[in-house]
């Protein structure tokens, strides 16, 4: 559990407890790491001399006769996450090994880290609270940068992204509506963020501001009080209730794991990095140009995400304005866990099959 919570650190797509790899899991070939570097990067505020963009790959890109790449899958983490994220059993062992739906063999796949995020530029490699206030908008641009001029990709098999990947994913598929064959957005709402959903973010970022020791991002030692807060809230927000009910079955159990959990998370974690994260989101609102997006879609929710509670009706309303939109709610099951469903492949991945054969041409 710590290994994963350390080096996973999917924010608000937490994965309460790690899940060893079956046995006979296929061996994946190995990836290719690397940093893209976009000079005076354009902010939708402000610029940067130099913008460092980190990305994993596996595989090589194929081209058609006409130089059109075929084969590349761009897949986007959410909040707080990396593209390393997708390297677990539940997901690449489900997606990328032999014969399998994302054959690494077959697909050029790639994982970036987007902004602020992994080993791409962020707050705390050094400009503090001075690092440009960059949104999804800002996000989706530099991962097309990285696609066109840093990987020579001028075409997507697919898009999938995960929480904050599903909200780039609806963003990537509005403005860039030729770009890629299909879309999978998985757990999130294609509308502004409101309601719950926006009275939480912006607790943990009050929590993160009325903090003394947060010294408007100029501290010297981590804002302690302000992270354990945040903490308590993203814990709640990526919780499963049936899940946790079954495996935190007695009072002990659940508080060892929240103590184990304090311990874990708050190691490594930065607060101004972490409030740009949650930050990013404040005008994301794909709703009015839905109807740009072109390409097939299939849209993926849990019923038992305290994120995007399927009782709102937005999901099902929205994905009407999309042309080729296609929306699954995943019914609670012992398989579910709650935001986190998304990358729990198994439980979805026969829509993914019904996509890529549709999508095919």
């Amino acid at each position: 559990m710590r290994f994963f919570l350390r080096f996973f650190p999917c924010v608000l797509a937490l994965f309460l407890f790690h899940e060893m790899p079956a046995a006979g899991q296929a061996v994946l070939p190995a990836t290719t790491e690397g940093d893209f570097v976009a000079k005076n990067f354009q902010f939708r505020s402000e610029s940067l001399p130099e913008l460092r963009l980190h990305y994993t790959t596996f595989g090589k890109a194929a081209r058609n006769a006409q130089g059109r790449v075929t084969n590349a899958v761009l897949i986007l983490h959410g909040t707080g996450g990396t593209g390393h994220q997708f390297l677990t059993p539940v997901f690449a062992g489900e997606l990328f090994g032999p014969g399998q739906l994302l054959d690494a063999s077959r697909y050029y796949i790639i994982l970036p880290d987007g902004i602020g995020h992994g080993k791409s530029s962020k707050p705390s490699d050094g400009l503090h609270a001075h690092f440009p206030q960059y949104d999804y908008d800002d996000m989706v641009a530099a991962h097309h940068l990285l696609l066109t001029e840093g990987l020579g990709v001028n075409h997507l098999r697919l898009v999938m992204g995960t929480s904050m990947g599903c909200m780039h994913s609806f963003v990537w598929g509005e403005t860039y509506p030729d770009f890629m064959d299909a879309l999978m957005p998985l757990a999130c709402l294609p509308v502004q963020i409101a309601g719950r959903n926006r009275v939480w973010r912006k607790m943990v970022m009050d929590a993160i501001r009325n903090d003394p020791g947060w010294k408007g991002g100029e501290y010297s030692a981590e804002p302690q009080q302000a992270l354990r807060t945040a903490l308590d809230l993203l814990l709640i927000a990526g919780s499963a209730p049936l899940y946790m009910q079954k495996t935190l079955a007695t009072r002990d159990a659940a508080d060892k794991y929240l103590d184990d959990y304090f311990k874990t998370r708050l190691e490594g974690l930065d607060a101004n990095d972490l409030l740009y994260h949650v930050n990013a989101s404040r005008n994301y609102d794909p709703s009015p140009q839905l109807e740009k997006i072109t390409a097939p879609v299939t849209y993926i929710n849990s019923a038992d995400d305290f994120i995007n509670p399927p009782e709102l009706g937005i999901a099902e309303s929205e994905i009407k304005k999309v042309k080729n939109g296609r929306f699954i709610l995943l019914p609670i099951t012992d398989e579910t866990r709650g935001h986190g469903t998304h990358t729990r492949a198994a439980v979805w991945k026969q829509y993914l099959a019904e996509l890529l054969e549709k999508s095919a041409h």
